[in-house]
């Protein structure tokens, strides 16, 4: 079986972080869109909104560099939830947990945000290649290699 969803939107709040058993876990929603056309010619904007669960250090990066509005790429599974809600009624949901991610606003965009990746603790993303990467581990590895080594960036 395969589990992968690639997504590219804008943050629509900024990043809620909790620590549960020592673990940093930051929560957020992102907002994609799709244009069409429809058979008579108009033009439609289709939004979705998509909760996004960031785990451990990459909970803590996007925490400290994006904020509402922020675009980035997120790599990851999709999750489904279930809970009971507080009048007794079932309820759920599905999410995405994230894998790695991807900052895409420029410097100009936001004196906050940088453009770079951030692969999660606990993946298989250098196993697996990115989609559209090289599956050459050196070629993967010069990513990170890229980094303008004058912005503060805490890895």
């Amino acid at each position: 079986m395969y589990n992968k969803i690639i997504l590219v939107g804008n943050l629509t709040r900024d990043i809620e972080l909790k620590n549960v058993n020592g673990l940093t876990i930051g929560s957020v929603g992102l907002a994609t869109s799709h244009k069409y056309k429809t058979q008579s010619g108009e033009q439609k904007d289709e939004v979705m909104f998509i909760d996004v669960t960031f785990f451990g250090r990459t909970a803590e990066i996007a925490n400290q560099y994006l904020r509402k509005g922020s675009k980035v790429l997120v790599e990851g599974r999709l999750t489904f939830q279930q809970w009971t809600a507080q009048d007794g009624s079932k309820r759920s949901k599905h999410s995405v947990t994230v894998e790695a991610m991807k900052m895409l606003d420029s410097k100009s965009d936001s004196s906050n945000n940088n453009s770079y990746s951030q692969p999660a603790q606990n993946n298989s993303y250098n196993q697996t290649p990115s989609y559209g990467a090289s599956t050459n581990n050196q070629a993967s590895n010069t990513q990170y290699n890229n980094i303008d080594n004058n912005d503060d960036i805490p890895f």
